[in-house]
């Protein structure tokens, strides 16, 4: 039996292929598949639905035109359940479970008898979870999203989540809309099923996929809701069939090159910071290290394109309506590796060519005209930054990407949740807010909590933003003058740990600088005297393994045994 395709693949050890062939025919005829069928080889279906989680609220029809896409090319269909993430139903948080979600998926890829998947994601932590999977497992595979949400209105205000989510909520901590209007507008923000509605993680990560080739073209931006997000996952499943019978594996689509191009396409974007732990994730996963000052450099040549929340003023409903990625990859395609292999077996710039003609718009700037000019994100270094900190820099207040200021420091989530609104803090709007112990092993998680809210005595007297600083992560759909994923975190004795509330600290993103007015031998001082913090959580079960093994924000913060070490080649 040397043809190990469809229910071949992967026989139950029983000691006798035969009998373990014999057994699986047995147990699957029971679902009421016929000979033909099971003779046909499978695609298989992650499904990701969950009653929890609103943003894959469509999924049971994607599966549906999936399966449909499959059957039309002769192929069988067989869906499984993974674990589906949500970030507001994800206690402490989604990050925390993406490594358990890319282990459930991996050990399914490995263990169940398909000869290529396709891996339906959406709230932002998914899909990454789905490509670390993939490219561990490297089973051919292809990615669908939910797709985005569309956009709402509240009193003839159009909305969406969850840039206007933070807004609002920024409002009525200012004490500028009342109880009533607070609780009418959470009516408003999610209208339809589907991820995030702006450039959140969610948007960026499908929009990095795309551009990485491992969704078909123009996947990325459908709304959700669209007859088309069917169409498209019917031809997913189709291409699907394809890579069953021999089409590339995820080792030969994610390549240095690949990983590459979405970067660039991050930066275009003005999207998600977190696309940059998830792709250094995934990058990890094939032995391939994220080169953050290299990605930094990228910037300098990739502006901002994209006018979209939270860094521009549309939706993503918009972008699709204004050509979704076809309008951005042809701006950036003097700047990409146009060989790169896609999951259709055709390359990136083949791919490109053949993209709908281009028309007038205005959510997708020219590379001569861009939102803004020095890419989306900086690479922060100095005394303070360690290994580094990024800064979400086409999301800040222009007047603070110099900064200098009086650190006013949290010890903890726990401290700032205490503080933060203590008409006793001792605060100014020149300050810079410093949260630590919040990374991933600190919290646990690296939670989105880098959004440090304004005190809310500053708040009421009009201030939206501060210099905000912190070892954790921030939402794609949040904005504002915010240093994240400060590495190594305090937790584990970095730079953060030793500031104290009184320092001052100097941020130039211009000049990619964070440092802290304090001299060598104080610094070594305080660190003599410095003590780490207690574990977070229960020392059992995935907690243990997750405190035992994660590593830091720049290597993904992955688990270290799924690693793949040592890196053979970085990117970009």
């Amino acid at each position: 039996m040397t043809d190990k395709t469809g229910m071949r693949r992967g026989l139950t050890r029983y000691g006798d292929e035969e009998f373990s062939l014999y057994m699986r025919t047995v147990f699957i005829k029971g679902m009421g598949y016929s000979n033909d069928a099971l003779s046909r080889p499978v695609v298989g279906i992650a499904n990701t639905f969950s009653g929890f989680n609103a943003c894959h609220g469509n999924v049971p029809q994607i599966i549906e035109a999936v399966k449909r896409g499959v059957m039309l090319a002769g192929g069988l269909p067989v869906e499984f359940p993974t674990i589906s993430l949500h970030e507001s139903f994800s206690y402490p948080t989604s990050m925390y479970l993406r490594n358990l979600m890319s282990m459930d998926t991996e050990e399914m890829l490995r263990a169940l008898p398909m000869d290529s998947c396709v891996l339906i994601g959406g709230c932002d932590k998914t899909v990454p979870a789905q490509l670390m999977a993939a490219a561990s497992a490297n089973v051919p595979a292809i990615s669908v999203v939910t797709g985005p949400m569309l956009s709402g209105a509240h009193r003839g205000e159009r909305v969406g989540a969850c840039s206007d989510c933070r807004r609002f909520w920024g409002e009525y901590r200012g004490g500028r809309i009342d109880q009533d209007e607070i609780a009418e507008v959470t009516d408003s923000l999610v209208p339809t099923t589907g991820t995030c509605g702006v450039m959140g993680t969610a948007s960026t990560m499908a929009c990095m996929t795309e551009a990485l080739g491992m969704m078909l073209p123009g996947g990325a931006t459908i709304p959700a809701v669209h007859a088309d997000r069917l169409r498209h996952a019917e031809a997913a499943g189709t291409q699907a069939m394809k890579l069953a019978q021999g089409g590339p594996k995820p080792s030969e689509i994610m390549t240095p090159a690949a990983i590459k191009n979405s970067l660039r396409v991050l930066l275009a974007l003005g999207g998600s910071t977190n696309g940059i732990v998830h792709m250094a994730a995934v990058a990890g996963r094939l032995g391939i290290q994220l080169d953050l000052e290299a990605f930094d450099a990228l910037g300098a040549d990739t502006p901002v394109l994209v006018d979209l929340k939270p860094t521009g003023k549309y939706y993503m409903d918009d972008l699709h309506r204004a050509g979704g990625m076809a309008a951005i990859l042809r701006e950036l395609k003097p700047l990409l590796d146009l060989d790169c292999m896609t999951v259709t077996g055709r390359t990136l710039g083949e791919e490109i060519d053949d993209m709908p003609v281009a028309y007038e718009q205005d959510v997708v700037r020219p590379l001569n005209n861009p939102i803004h000019s020095g890419g989306g994100v900086a690479f922060l270094k100095g005394n303070l930054a360690g290994d580094g900190a990024i800064i979400k820099q086409s999301a800040c207040s222009p007047e603070l990407l110099v900064h200098s200021g009086r650190a006013v420091v949290f010890d903890s989530l726990e401290d700032l949740a205490d503080r933060i609104d203590d008409d006793a803090l001792e605060v100014s709007k020149d300050d810079v807010l410093v949260l630590r112990n919040a990374g991933p092993k600190g919290a646990p998680g690296m939670p989105e909590a880098g959004y440090i809210p304004i005190p809310k005595k500053l708040a009421v007297q009009g201030v939206k933003d501060m210099v905000r600083i912190s070892d954790c992560r921030m939402s794609g759909t949040a904005f504002g003058a915010i240093v994240l994923h400060a590495d190594p975190e305090a937790a584990m004795g970095g730079p953060l740990a030793l500031v104290q509330s009184g320092d001052m600290i100097h941020l130039d993103v211009p000049n990619r600088r964070l440092s802290l007015d304090v001299d060598d031998a104080e610094m070594e001082r305080r660190r003599s005297n410095w003590t780490p913090p207690p574990a977070s959580g229960e020392q059992r079960g995935y907690n243990k393994l997750f405190m035992d093994q994660v590593n830091q924000a720049g290597e993904g913060v992955d688990f270290d045994f799924l690693t793949r070490r040592p890196f053979t080649e970085k990117t970009p």
